[in-house]
């Protein structure tokens, strides 16, 4: 697997913020639990339960603060992963089946292994629909642990590993959407349809706006919301309408930049004024209409709403989700099936589903591997798939009704990541280590 030629300092880019901003949700994750055990946590739950709502014709929305965050605000992160996964179809990893094949098995190992260990322990019991919460890989902890590695990692891992977490983003979308939305209204899901017709309409005829979708995928999320299905399923579905096409192909936009600037030059203007001449000023508008024109709205807007959703809306999920009250009663919960489950799931699961994918992938043809990466690297990336966090939590929050029972899956979910994340990165270390050696023995 090699980095896409056409848009690598996109990637870079895309890859240190998802780094950064998981040291921002470490300390929102610290926040949460030490305020919950804190003399000042029963304003912790008051601020979280507090009620919020407004009305709308006869129907009312009144919930509280938790449920907000946890399926408004959501909803737009969802909408990132929908245009980041739209992305990766078009232009990245996923763009063609070749492509796509090898991270698609090894997440597809990655999320069947963990649900059946979970389920294995939890069969027959109440418990059994957190069998999705072990399936997860969080997106900003993964590659953070990567970072930490520093350069030594090769690209193409990094690569195989963000595709990975993308398609395990998607199929943990697919599970919410089939397997915890409940009692199922047709009529509001036909008229979501109806908005999400119109929005791809408008694409094809070439409305760009950003307000435009977003005021439509407000109506689209009210009726998703109403119809029974995860309200952040909204999200995903309105970024798949979003266009990837330019009004300008890049060949002509050289050409128009090059002509727009003669005109600036051609406009003589004493240069300590600090105000432009009208021809110049002319110029540079057209200049600025014309580079919106050629760049996509698909990667506009997840330029635009990345850093909001990593270094804002991830952040206050943990800080809302995460505050768990720790007691002897939960600790012992620990040794419980459903704690027991998503342990193994993650710290286990993970990497020998991820590996054994990927073994059989390549004994069965697959292209061997490139950029210096090798099945221990895999098997690394595996460990580190076993950090589910994000969306793990959310799911829990979506299987069980029960508190006592959320807790210790969240508890369970805290542990399974942080082992997971440090066996990643020790594994990591010695396997990059010992390249390093073995590079400078054969010089």
């Amino acid at each position: 697997m090699q980095l896409n030629d056409r848009w690598p300092t996109f990637f870079r880019r895309f890859l240190e913020l998802e780094s950064s901003s998981g040291i921002i949700l470490i300390a929102a994750l610290v926040s949460a639990i030490a305020w919950a055990n804190s003399p000042w946590s029963e304003t912790y739950f008051h601020l979280r339960d507090l009620h919020l709502g407004f009305t709308l014709g006869h129907s009312g929305f009144a919930y509280p603060l938790l449920d907000w965050i946890n399926d408004g605000l959501m909803t737009l992160f969802f909408f990132v992963v929908g245009l980041e996964i739209k992305r990766e179809m078009i232009a990245g990893e996923l763009s063609s089946l070749t492509r796509a094949a090898f991270p698609m098995l090894a997440a597809l190992g990655g999320m069947l292994v963990p649900a059946l260990i979970y389920t294995a322990f939890n069969h027959g019991t109440g418990n059994a629909g957190g069998w999705g919460i072990p399936m997860a890989t969080d997106i900003p902890f993964a590659l953070g642990v990567l970072a930490l590695l520093g350069n030594r990692v090769p690209n193409s891992l990094k690569v195989f590993l963000m595709a990975l977490a993308i398609i395990d983003d998607l199929g943990s979308i697919l599970v919410i959407a089939i397997f915890y939305s409940h009692g199922i209204h047709f009529e509001s899901l036909a008229a979501a349809a109806g908005v999400l017709a119109l929005l791809m309409a408008l694409g094809r005829m070439g409305i760009r706006r950003p307000l435009v979708y977003g005021f439509l995928g407000i109506i689209v999320w009210y009726f998703v919301v109403r119809s029974g299905v995860h309200g952040t399923i909204a999200g995903v579905l309105v970024a798949l309408t979003v266009p990837a096409t330019t009004h300008i192909q890049e060949k002509s936009f050289s050409a128009l930049c090059r002509s727009i600037l003669g005109k600036f030059d051609q406009a003589n203007d004493r240069e300590d004024t600090p105000i432009l001449n009208p021809v110049r000023l002319d110029a540079v508008l057209e200049l600025e209409a014309t580079c919106e024109a050629v760049e996509p709205p698909l990667q506009r807007l997840e330029g635009r709403l990345h850093p909001w959703t990593s270094y804002f809306i991830l952040p206050l999920f943990a800080l809302a989700n995460a505050g768990v009250p720790i007691d002897g009663a939960l600790l012992h919960s620990l040794g419980g099936r459903v704690s027991i489950g998503i342990l193994l799931g993650l710290v286990l699961g993970k990497p020998i589903g991820i590996f054994l994918a990927c073994w059989a992938a390549l004994i069965l043809g697959s292209p061997p591997l490139t950029g210096g990466v090798r099945l221990k690297h895999l098997l690394g990336a595996g460990m580190l798939g076993g950090i589910g966090f994000t969306m793990s939590i959310f799911i829990s929050g979506l299987a069980f009704q029960s508190q006592d029972v959320l807790a210790a899956a969240k508890l369970s979910i805290f542990l399974a990541s942080f082992l997971a994340g440090t066996a990643g990165w020790i594994f990591l270390r010695m396997a990059l280590g010992h390249d390093k050696q073995e590079s400078h023995e054969k010089v």
